[in-house]
């Protein structure tokens, strides 16, 4: 007994396997996992006895480490195999055993300066982004979205060094909690040093030397667009990057995420009219990410979901039929009447040409050869009618860092599909300058400058740049024509949709029903890619020196270029017509059937709108007899009303009516001048002042 109460005895350790002082079942259990999870990156191994055995993680490991990364990626269903309990511990308790597997991976890799970060991959279904609720956080879970915006890649402290700024007494290596949470610093200094002055509230400070930090990012990640119920908007969610999970993705990419559903305190914010913070208690959610799938192969493009053989079948038998090109353009908005053209285009959008590396321009090659060659930075930038904000990307500000973050616009989330835009009229530039993947057909629709077509206003219908008139492929105009039979006729079908229910749900015979239609552009695109055959090319090429020589025969008789030329971006694009009506019929080759239907598609839109003086677009294709009058009524009004002077507007064409010059001349003179600001409205639009 005389030895009981030795200083030297502080506790007994049943078990017989402590690592120190205070260890307790939890620790037991603890360093009982980082054996398993050791056990089983040496001891997996895939193969058979007949091909062999390798090792699969210790050999990842290995090569890894020989490229100077330090990083694994674990598969779950691997993990399961070799131990269901321990995969069950990982996903329900992740912030606790992924350190461990982390410090396991560095002995088995016997490192002993480089910490290893361990990714996590599985190929269990991804849930909902909107059906994430309380009972997920802290566990592990997987997603499905598109990333929408990324942050700059910054660095955050793992370990922080902390000296007081009363007795300068320093604290080594405080660890601090992975994620997006916070640390508060101590109120109060922990130093016992009697005698000296007693230090302040919140004395302490960081040493920001003295750290250890890692990269981390956070992105933006929005729910996939079939994902989203129908009315409602798509839901978001935060994520957390750090170390190689750092620049995976771009704004656009599709991903699937595996990541811890964790929460954070939110910032403080006033309530209206009162003084109290709002939302007290209320935790904002995001996800730690552990592992990223890109998908499609960072195509951005959704997946549709298995075809079952009956249904590839199926799929087949409708590319075989021998209409099949219009019964799809017949079921695309089925209750619009007429406009056969304008759906067999619209049509041939959706299922798209093939993909391919296109050469770029030879003005663009031009600019881009020279940006390696010089010794300053390479920035290359295209001009204002090229690029605009919210439909390829916006820059915004980081609330929290106030820096600025890219965010993808429509085009971007689109990348591989299609992307509609109405009042494209409406759209405005911005300087803008990046690489995003915006790989999508474009739909667009816009007005007339003065919200309905004018055809003695010719040119000024239209205020688009060339440079973005010249990139559709087809480019129709829709006008109102008086036509009396074809307004009874479509008053007629208009009355019948109204009136029968039946009618505008049930389609014509032969039509394609829209999941049908839905599920095979999807199947086409995936499984489709067809190429021009020797004899369509060559038929192309010959035709395609035709319209050239056709365009410039226009030239020469206009005096003038027009706004769309016939180059060879035009050529691309009856090249991609003809793929996406080959696509249709599921075919490997795109054949001298299609390239004509693609010529005629291409006739009865861009070439039929421009040569014919329909589409003026900015620079105008107006007859030459016209330009003359213009240039002579013009010449005549700056002769006869000097600058300074006013005149009734209404007089002005009286007068010059009885002159014997057309009324749609002077009008077209008087908007050129307003344009140009040489004349000003006055008096309610009666008087113009002529300014210069």
């Amino acid at each position: 007994m005389s030895g009981f109460d030795d200083p030297g005895v502080y506790y007994s350790d049943s078990f017989g396997g402590g690592e120190g002082h205070g260890a307790d079942e939890g620790g037991q259990k603890r360093v009982q996992i980082k054996k398993r999870f050791r056990e089983f990156l040496r001891q997996f191994r895939v193969g058979t006895d007949r091909t062999g055995f390798t090792y699969k993680y210790r050999d990842e490991l290995k090569r890894h480490y020989t490229l100077g990364e330090y990083w694994v990626e674990v598969e779950m269903e691997d993990l399961a195999s070799f131990d269901e309990d321990l995969s069950d511990c990982l996903y329900k308790l992740p912030s606790e055993n992924l350190p461990l597997l982390e410090e396991a991976a560095k002995e088995v890799a016997d490192e002993t300066v480089q910490d290893i970060q361990v990714m996590m991959n599985s190929d269990a279904h991804h849930a909902s982004i909107r059906n994430l609720k309380s009972e997920q956080v802290s566990r592990l879970v997987k997603v499905h979205g598109i990333v929408i915006s990324a942050t700059a890649v910054r660095a955050k402290a793992t370990r922080v060094c902390l000296q007081c700024r009363g007795c300068r007494s320093v604290i080594n290596n405080i660890p601090l909690p992975p994620g997006l949470q916070g640390y508060a610093l101590p109120r109060k200094c922990n130093s016992e040093n009697t005698g000296s002055v007693k230090c302040p509230i919140d004395p302490y400070f960081i040493i920001p030397d003295r750290c250890v930090c890692v990269d981390f990012q956070t992105l933006r990640l929005q729910e996939a667009p079939d994902a989203v119920p129908h009315g409602e908007m798509p839901r978001h969610l935060q994520l957390y990057c750090d170390r190689y999970l750092c620049d995976r993705v771009v704004p656009g990419n599709r991903v699937t995420i595996i990541g811890i559903y964790s929460i954070k305190k939110m910032a403080a914010t006033k309530a209206k009219g009162n003084e109290k913070s709002a939302g007290v208690g209320i935790r904002a959610s995001y996800l730690r990410v552990v592992g990223i799938q890109m998908d499609t192969e960072g195509a951005g493009r959704g997946t549709t979901g298995a075809v079952s053989p009956q249904e590839e079948e199926e799929l087949r038998a409708l590319a075989g039929t021998p209409n099949v090109y219009d019964s799809l353009a017949r079921s695309l908005a089925p209750s619009i009447y007429g406009s056969d053209d304008l759906k067999k285009a619209i049509t041939c959008l959706l299922f798209g040409g093939s993909r391919k590396r296109y050469r770029m321009s030879k003005k663009k090659e031009r600019i881009q050869s020279a940006a390696p060659l010089t010794p300053r930075p390479q920035v290359y930038t295209s001009g204002k009618g090229s690029s605009a904000a919210g439909l390829t990307a916006s820059v915004l500000r980081d609330p929290n860092t106030r820096g600025f973050i890219m965010e993808g616009g429509a085009m971007v989330l689109a990348d591989g599909g299609v992307v509609c835009i109405d009042e494209f009229d409406k759209v405005r530039t911005a300087g803008i300058t990046t690489t995003l993947n915006s790989r999508c057909s474009v739909l667009a629709a816009a007005n007339s400058v003065f919200g309905r077509w004018d055809d003695t206003k010719g040119e000024d219908n239209i205020d688009f740049m060339p440079t973005i008139l010249s990139r559709f492929d087809m480019i129709f105009i829709i006008k109102d024509h008086h036509d009396q039979q074809r307004d009874m006729t479509l008053a007629r079908h208009v009355m019948n949709v109204h009136l029968s229910a039946r009618t505008q749900t049930e389609g014509v015979e032969g039509e394609v029903t829209l999941a049908t239609f839905k599920k095979y552009i999807a199947y086409a695109r995936t499984k489709c890619g067809p190429r021009l055959s020797a004899a369509a090319a060559e038929k192309l090429k010959n035709r395609y020196v035709v319209m050239r020589s056709g365009a410039r025969e226009h030239e020469r008789e206009s005096d003038k270029r027009p706004s769309i030329p016939i180059t060879v971006r035009q050529l691309e694009a009856v090249v991609r017509i003809a793929e996406s009506l080959a696509k249709m019929k599921l075919q490997a080759v795109a054949g001298e059937e299609e390239v004509d239907e693609a010529l005629r598609l291409f006739q009865v839109s861009t070439l039929d709108a421009a040569l014919s003086g329909g589409l003026s677009g900015v620079e105008g294709f107006t007859s030459q007899e016209d330009q003359e009058m213009i240039s002579r009524v013009e010449k005549q009004l700056k002769r006869r009303f000097a600058i300074g002077s006013q005149v009734s507007e209404h007089s002005i064409v009286q007068d010059f009516t009885k002159q014997k010059y057309p009324e749609h001349a002077i009008y077209k003179v008087l908007h050129l001048m307003l344009r140009r600001g040489e004349l000003q409205h006055r008096m309610q639009r009666k008087v113009l002042y002529r300014v210069k």
